[in-house]
Order: C-alpha cells, then structure tokens, then sequence
C-alpha cells in the first residue's frame, strides 16, 4: 500500500455513538479500498466528518481523532499542517457545496486541456507565489496587529496618566479623559509641530498643578500704607535749624535756655491777664523790665517759636504712625502667588523701612527741641537719611491684585492651568506616540501592499484559467451524465459566472426531488474528481451513504458511475447502510485483481462494519471486522436470520435494542416473499396467517414499539418487554418455520455452520 495514504483511524473520541474508539489489533489496516456497513445510527456520519475535517485541513468541529497517515499519527487539532488531498461525499457536502442554505451558485469544475498545459504550469508558478504573497500577508496582519495593539495600549496608558493627574471632584472634563481625547490632542500637537512650545519647567509645573488644585478663595483689600518723603523732613528741619532771631537780647536768658522758656511762658500769661505785678512774686516789676523782656521775646522769636512747635507736634504725629500696615496671610493667596511674593523678606523690609523712619523723624524732633533754645543762632542738622525700601507695597499690591483678578476669573484660570498641564503630558509622549503610529503605519503599509500583490496575483491566476478552459466542458458532461442517470433531459446544469446554476427546462429549478437532488450532488462530486486541483491517483476518496434513499434502478445506475469514476483513486472508502448497495460494492471488491490472496495484509480490499459494543452504557459502536455472514451472503436477509437465529446476547437490554430492528425487517421480508399480493402494515399481512394470536401480538407489540430509532412508538413502551426480546425472537422463528418449514429448514442449515464458527 502507497505509505501516503491511510492506514487506520487510531482513536476517535466523540460525543456521538462512537464515543471511545481505539483501533484494535484484530483489525487490518486499511486497504486501497474499504467498504464499511453499518445501518443508521451507526456512527457512518461521525466518520465521513472526520474525513471532511481532514479534506478542510480544520480541526473536527466535535471531538478528538488520530488518523495514521503515512506511517504518523496525525491529531485532528494539527489538519491544518495535513497534505494528503481527500475528497468527501455526505450530507454536509452536499448542503454546502451544491445545495447551501440561502441558495447560491455551484462551483465550476474546471479540467486543463492540452492547449493549456503551459500556462497551467504558469498558473502553477503563480500560485506558488501566491502561497508566498499570503504568508507575507499573514505576517504583515500580526506584526500590523502587534503594532496598533502598541499604540493602543500607549494611548490607553497616557489617558490614564492625564486622566489620574488632572480628575477632580465636581464636573470636569478630565474626569472622563479616554484614549480618543488623547489621540485627538497628540494628533493635533504633532501637525501642529510645536511640542517645545508645551513643555513646562519643574517650577511652571509644580505651580500649574497648585491652581489645578486650588480652592476658591475670597479677594483682599489693597495696601493703602506709604512711607512719608524723609528727604522733604530733612529739608524743612534744616531750614529751621538754620534760622535765626535778631533782638536785644537778654544775656542771662541767652545762656539760659531753660530760663528763657520759663520766662517767655510767664511774659505771655502777664500780657494774657494785664497784670500790674510779678504773678510770681507779686511785686512791682521795675520799669525797665518789661520793655527788655519785649525786646527779648520780640515777635520774630516767637514766630521761630511757634515754626519749631508746629513741626515738632507734625514730626510727633508722624513718628506716631509708622508702625505700619498689618500685611496679609499668606494662606490668603492662592498658593501659586503666595510662592511668587516673598512674605518673610516683605515683614523684615516694612519693619526696617517703619523703624529707619521713625528713629529719623524722632532725631529731627529732638533737633528741633534743641533748636528752640538756640533761636538766636544758625544750628545744622547732622542726622543722616536712612536708606528704605519703599517698593514692597507696590509689590504687595501687585500679587493682592493677580490674587483678585484670579479670584475673578477663579474656573476660566484652574481650566487654563489643566489645559497646559495636559499639554505638557501629551508633548512629553508625543515622540513614543510618533514612533508606534510610523510602526503601524509601516506595518499597514506592509499589509497593503502584500494584499494588493495577493489580489495582482489572483487575477492572473483568474485570467490564464479563464484562459485555459472555461468549465462548459465539465458542464456539458455533467449534462450528459443527468440525462443517462436520469432518463430525461429537464435538468442541467448551466455556467454562470464563476459556477453553475441548476435548471429546469431553462428556468431555475426549483422543488427538487430527493431523487434528483442525490443524483445532481452524486454526480457532480464524481465529475469534480477530475477537477484540475486534485489528483485522483494521489488522492483519497470517502463516499458515505451515496445512494440513500435511491430505488433500485437509480441505485444500479448510481452504483456505475461511482464504480467507473472511482476505480483509479490512491484510495477508496465507501460507507454505507444500504445493503443492495453494499452488495454490490462487495462483489466488486471481491473480483478486484489479487483480492483472493491467502494473506489479508495483501489483498487490495478489506471490509469492515459498524455495530454496538456488548456491555456499553451508553450505547456505542465500534469498527469491526466484517460480519462473516454479510460476507458470504447474497442477500440482507440470510444475515437477518442468523442474527435472530443467534438468539439475543446475555448482555442486557443495550444490545437488545438492536434485534426488534432487525427481527421487523426480517419479518417484512419473509412475509413480502410469501404474501406478494398484499400490502399494508405488518398487522394485516399477519392476519391471514395461522399461528397463536397470543405470540403474533407479543410479536408485534415488541416490533412495533422498538423497531424505531427515533422515536417511541407505543405510548405504553415498556423495558420489560424489551428484556423478554430473547423470547418473543424464538416466537418469531417458530412463526417462519410454521408458515414455511421446508424455507425454515433450509435457512437453519445454511446459517447454522457459520454460527459455530462465529461462536
């Protein structure tokens, strides 16, 4: 046997009846042809899905297998990397590929012709290239996916860093800052091209964040505090420092400021009251007295007098008030400007600048004081001005008027602050941002351009098939093939674009029947084997049930085509539950060159069939070797009666589910011989026959309610009855052999050999 091909299934494990299959050395590994009976129900479905799945290259859509190909075992979840070309008939292909549910055109079938044999090798070429354009593709699809997947999750993670850096309590936009909101920011910035611009400094940033921060806060009054002009104090002081009196002095009072003083305040209050007498001593003052007095205290000194009174008590009143203004707290601000004013350095320079000025003013009193007894002298002021920083309140009030305006403009400056500061977060990873999006860009590119090759290369492939053959060859074979099978020429296939469409008398055909149906996709699969893209002589092919539901004639017919269009495959599995269908398989496969051949392993077919497994619960079948009796027999019904004559096995009711089956179609047979003329149920033809009423119900009870596999017939359905099927079996043979006992003789004597053997 070809070593590509294969060899056995080596373990199947399935939700369906095979449910735990491995191969068993009693069986011999497949041959280039095998034919394997089972009836529905069996497990036929099961297997032909397993082969499609291996046809698809996909993993079995339920359950595991191992298939030996090649000497190697192969996993179904490893079809993909599988090379052995299969082709598969069953259900599935035909509601797939000929008649899927929503309509749609057939596939064209296409064949080369010898004209074409240059440019298929080219398409051949082509299609190598393809695969190679599609493994590109394939890679450009991950790495293009790996690239956005990237810069999906950078853009997630900077939203989330603005997003954790900028939220605050109430409504604000960054609340619910996404990776959307971040995109469209760095995309802006990056036309924009002016990232330098939205960085920020530590400082700048730090501050930006405290406004972010901030609370409102309510607005402060500005300073109304300044420091008096020192250098005008100095000047007027040393004005009247340097005026002097002209008078007749008094020498005594002269040297004597202190007397001077007192005297001059007793003169006033003596011309106050018009006095005649000292108010001191109460005496006569001398006549001379007075007038020297005035002459003294003339109106010039008391002018300078009053001059250095007046500025002293203005200097007082100064010096009185320059303790300062009470400065602000510093929690006041807004703590952006809190930093920007210095309120430490502000409190040492307002208390120098108040302490210069009052000592200043205070030396100038006492100037002044020390002057009023020197009246009659120049005196020169010796205090120096102080040096005072009178800007500190223009600064103070500079920061109290941004605190204000902030205040003002409280949401509109926090807005501004969040603004930047997202800016500054999107500029710092705008260049990883640039960097992912050329990545994926490149790989989009990449993608792009392998898919355009793709496409290139799927038109020319197009074109030169198109070129080589169009599929109206196949079609008209396949036309002459429907009218042989069936007997008319209604129905055909028609090319339509890239298939074909099935019609009827040159309208789409509509209502098919079953019969037409399994013919169409019957042979339409046949045709499709010599289908370009796969090589029969190196292929596998599975049929499963491709006659169902077929009379007799069709089946003979059927049976030819699939024999003619079969016999040249690497290698052949039919699977089957008809038996005049299989019959006629096995006597094919039984005149096959070298088929007699003593040793099995070389004989080209082999026979299997699948039936339950003793003792399982619940039910399920394995392969098995062939039934010698299905071998050896003609008909259905020589096999029938061995198993029934076998009698039911000890093996409890599991097994005993599958004799009423084949006791009912055994009985059917057996009563169609003898009763030709009648038709109708089982009851009628049993009612003419002579035989104990009591057994013929027990018999028909039994065959009636667990003869149907998909459904309880008898309302009453009853597993004891089932349990007594071993007896109601020997009923029914007591029932042959009493209507015909020279039939039943002659059928125990041809059964009762192999049942030994068996045994």
């Amino acid at each position: 046997m070809t070593m590509n091909l294969i060899s056995h299934i080596k373990h199947i494990r399935h939700p369906g009846v095979i449910r735990d299959f491995s191969w068993s050395t009693d069986l011999f590994e497949f041959g280039r042809y095998n034919l394997i009976y089972g009836w529905n129900g069996s497990g036929k479905t099961t297997i032909s899905s397993l082969f499609r799945a291996l046809e698809g290259r996909t993993a079995p859509a339920n359950g595991e297998v191992i298939f030996t190909i090649s000497g190697s075992d192969v996993n179904g979840s490893n079809f993909s990397d599988a090379t052995l070309p299969v082709r598969v008939f069953n259900r599935d292909y035909v509601t797939e590929s000929i008649f899927p549910i929503g309509g749609g055109e057939v596939p064209p079938i296409l064949i080369v012709g010898k004209e074409s044999v240059e440019k298929q090798q080219e398409v051949d070429k082509l299609r190598n290239r393809l695969a190679d354009a599609q493994a590109e593709w394939q890679s450009g699809q991950s790495k293009k996916t790996n690239a956005d997947r990237a810069l999906d999750q950078h853009c997630i993670s900077q939203a989330a860093a603005v997003k954790n850096l900028l939220r605050s309590a109430g409504t604000n936009k960054y609340n619910k800052y996404d990776k959307a909101a971040f995109r469209t920011r760095v995309l802006e910035m990056a036309q924009a091209g002016d990232k330098q611009f939205h960085r920020l400094g530590d400082t700048e940033r730090e501050d930006l964040l405290v406004q972010h921060r901030a609370s409102q806060k309510p607005k402060l009054q500005q300073l109304t505090y300044q420091l008096p002009a020192l250098d005008a104090l100095a000047k007027a002081a040393s004005e009247l420092l340097s005026t002097t009196v002209v008078s007749t002095a008094i020498q005594s009072l002269k040297d004597d400021p202190s007397l001077a003083e007192w005297v001059r305040q007793g003169l006033g209050l003596y011309k106050e009251r018009g006095a005649d007498r000292c108010l001191f001593c109460e005496q006569s003052l001398p006549s001379d007295r007075l007038p020297a007095l005035e002459a003294h205290f003339n109106s010039e000194y008391e002018q300078l007098m009053k001059r250095l009174d007046t500025e002293i008590d203005r200097l007082n009143a100064i010096a009185a008030g320059r303790a300062g203004p009470v400065l602000p707290n510093r929690a006041e601000f807004y703590d952006d400007l809190a930093s920007e004013f210095r309120f430490a350095s502000a409190e040492t320079k307002f208390s120098n600048a108040t302490s210069s000025t009052k000592q200043f003013v205070e030396s100038l009193v006492l100037a002044l004081k020390v002057k009023k007894s020197r009246v009659f002298e120049a005196v020169k002021l010796d205090v120096g001005l102080p040096e005072v920083d009178s800007a500190t309140v223009g600064q103070l009030n500079n920061t109290i008027q941004k605190h204000n305006e902030a205040c003002d403009e409280f949401s509109t400056r926090v807005s501004a602050a969040r603004q930047r500061l997202e800016a500054d977060s999107v500029a710092a990873a705008l260049d990883e941002f640039q960097k992912l999006e050329n990545s994926a860009r490149d790989s989009a590119a990449e993608v792009t351009a392998a898919d355009t090759e793709k496409q290139r290369l799927k038109n020319e492939i197009a074109r030169l098939e198109r070129e080589i053959v169009e599929h109206r060859q196949p079609a008209e074979e396949l036309n002459d093939d429907l009218s042989k099978y069936l007997g008319h020429s209604e129905l055909c296939l028609q090319i339509k674009d890239t298939g074909y469409t099935i019609a009827r008398n040159g309208v789409p055909a509509q209502n098919l029947s079953e019969g037409e149906t399994t013919a169409i996709a019957l042979l339409y699969f046949l045709k499709s084997l010599k289908d370009r893209r796969f090589d029969l002589t190196k292929g596998v092919v599975v049929l499963d049930d491709p006659v169902s539901s077929l009379d007799a004639n069709a089946l003979y017919l059927a049976f030819g085509f699939i024999r003619e269009r079969t016999k040249d495959a690497a290698q052949l599995f039919i699977l089957t539950h008809n038996f005049a269908f299989f019959r006629q398989v096995r006597n094919w496969f039984h005149h096959l060159k070298g088929q007699n051949k003593k040793d099995v392993g070389q004989r080209p077919a082999r026979f299997y069939m699948l039936e339950p497994v003793y003792n399982s619960d619940p039910r399920c079948s394995s392969i098995r070797p062939l039934d010698p009796l299905l071998e050896q027999f003609e008909s259905e019904y020589h096999y029938l009666f061995a198993r029934i004559y076998q009698g039911a096995p000890p093996h409890g009711l599991e097994v005993n589910y599958v004799l009423p089956n084949m006791a009912r179609r055994l009985l059917e047979a057996f009563l169609a011989f003898r009763q030709p003329d009648k038709s109708g149920e089982l009851w009628q033809k049993m009612q003419g026959t002579d035989f104990d009423e009591t057994k013929k119900v027990r018999i028909l009870r039994l065959l009636h309610t667990h003869s149907h596999g998909n459904a309880i017939g008898d309302p009453e359905h009853d597993l004891s009855l089932l349990g007594e099927a071993g007896s109601v079996l020997k009923d029914l043979l007591e029932f042959i052999k009493a209507q015909d006992p020279g039939h039943y003789e002659a059928m125990v004597r041809l059964v009762s050999p192999t049942v030994e053997e068996i045994a």
